[in-house]
């Protein structure tokens, strides 16, 4: 009996990681996911780290589980990917030393060593700060010299599941982006770079192309796994950039991706920096495009957190409906989304409403005003990309977990007064992205999504009512946390 050919993708993110099982055409035919798992490193003020060997062995068991959900099928592809900015250390003999995610800020002290910040940003197309890879190693080197002496090279997170999978080392280009170390123009690493931040080149691996083939899968894993020794483990890439390729956008096109943290980016044939020095640009997965990016940094985990707290057992629609049905403003929120080119980020958020606590204040207003928090903040770092370059379009796409809102959906439309328009595969588009690389590989055809749903702008005169009134609660917050 011929099995049915199939694809397992890790994917690696802020908070959670998951594997899932899915068939060329990007059917998911088994999913299992978990808790990233983090620790505090006392070392530094604001660290967080994980031990790479406990979250290989909780990937291995999450492919397991989806493996079973999925049932006979032949493995012909592996790929990862994950959030960026994070890295795992790696030794001499390839050992894993220590996992460093995107939110450990283990190289704020140091931010200030760089020479010519304005020179990094030229090359990078990102102003340097901790949250990028180049500090984070600075850090180790700094304050854990006995940690530093074994470090002989970095990788990924999704670059070091591929070498978890394959026994072989390379560093993907949309992740090299989010180093500090990369000539983004140029897509190769850079001497230059480096010497800024006294890295040693040595360090570098391999830079590899998204949908290639790194190797494959080890026999022992194979066997493990109980999947064919035969299956190619294809380089992935980025969380953020396989999602974006998954919905196909066009050059020029404007893509929200809604997830832990929110992305708003330009789809761009040629490199592009901002003056004032607010946006990112990236490589794409593609490697011809670029990504020029605002980010509303954690948006879609406060709704998660918030959703605990308020609907701890409720379903997605039941808090739609009872949001939806609210048309005031007893409660205005500021949580701590990022705005491009804010000089001073909002470091304490919080919630507004009047006092004494009014009877009508309920539950769905805590979490319409998380929403619109969201929508707000996309819509600023949406007006920053079009300060920076045109966008002519009439529409602009969504995907990601938090797409599931149409109330947000329709937040964003009015806001912005642009169509969002959403794909078949917005829930789990990092996953479609990384089927897409390995039909890539493999040289099979790509199934193009279908447009799902257009959410049109409706013209209510009160939403700049309501983002008045957000603006000021966010200002009123951002001069508590002064004082």
């Amino acid at each position: 009996m011929t099995l049915k050919q199939a694809y397992l993708v890790a994917d690696i993110g802020t908070g959670n990681v998951r594997v899932a099982i899915a068939n060329p055409t990007g059917t998911i035919l088994g999913v299992a996911s978990g808790d990233m798992r983090y620790q505090k490193d006392e070392h530094y003020p604001e660290s967080i780290f994980f031990d790479p060997d406990t979250l290989w062995e909780q990937i291995k068991g999450l492919a397991k589980t989806a493996l079973a959900q999925a049932g006979e099928v032949t493995i012909t592809a592996i790929t990862a990917t994950s959030q960026r900015e994070g890295i795992v250390a790696l030794d001499k003999t390839g050992k894993s030393l220590i996992g460093m995610p995107n939110i450990d800020h283990r190289g704020r002290e140091w931010e200030d060593i760089t020479p010519d910040k304005h020179e990094v940003y030229k090359l990078t197309g990102r102003y340097p700060t901790s949250l990028f890879s180049a500090l984070k190693l600075v850090g180790v080197r700094e304050r854990r010299p006995e940690l530093w002496q074994q470090v002989s090279t970095f990788l990924s997170i999704s670059d070091w599941a591929q070498y978890m999978f394959s026994g072989v080392q390379g560093y993907e280009h949309s992740q090299a982006s989010e180093t500090l170390l990369y000539d983004v123009e140029k897509g190769q690493w850079s001497q230059e770079l480096c010497a800024k931040y006294q890295l040693d080149t040595s360090l570098l691996p391999q830079l590899v192309h998204s949908g290639t083939i790194l190797g494959r899968i080890q026999p022992d894993i194979a066997t493990e796994l109980g999947i064919s020794d035969t299956a190619e483990v294809v380089v992935g890439g980025s969380d953020t950039q396989l999602a974006i390729l998954s919905i196909e956008p066009s050059v020029e096109d404007i893509v929200i991706v809604s997830g832990t943290t929110t992305p708003i980016i330009k789809i761009a044939d040629h490199y592009i920096t901002d003056a004032r020095e607010r946006t990112w640009t990236n490589r794409h997965t593609d490697h011809t495009k670029f990504l020029l990016e605002a980010n509303a940094g954690v948006t879609g985990l406060n709704y998660q957190r918030l959703k605990e707290i308020f609907y701890p057992n409720e379903p997605y629609e039941l808090i739609e409906t009872e949001v939806a049905a609210i048309r005031d403003t007893h409660c205005v929120g500021a949580l701590g989304s990022l705005l491009a080119g804010e000089q001073s980020p909002l470091i304490r958020g919080g919630f507004i409403f009047n006092t004494p606590v009014s009877h009508q204040l309920s539950r769905a207003h805590f979490v319409w005003a998380t929403l619109w928090d969201i929508a707000c903040s996309i819509s600023e770092n949406y007006n920053v990309l079009r300060e920076v370059t045109n966008h002519e379009q009439d529409y602009v796409w969504m995907c990601g977990g938090g797409v599931r809102s149409g109330l947000l959906r329709q937040f964003i439309a009015n806001l912005l007064g642009k169509k969002v328009l959403i794909r078949t595969n917005y829930r789990q588009a990092s996953v479609s992205g990384g089927v897409a690389i390995c039909n890539n590989a493999l040289g099979i055809p790509n199934h193009s999504p279908e447009t799902l749903e257009v959410t049109e702008p409706d013209g209510d005169v009160t939403y700049q009512e309501w983002y008045n009134e957000w603006k000021t609660a966010r200002n009123t917050l951002k001069s508590i946390t002064r004082q």
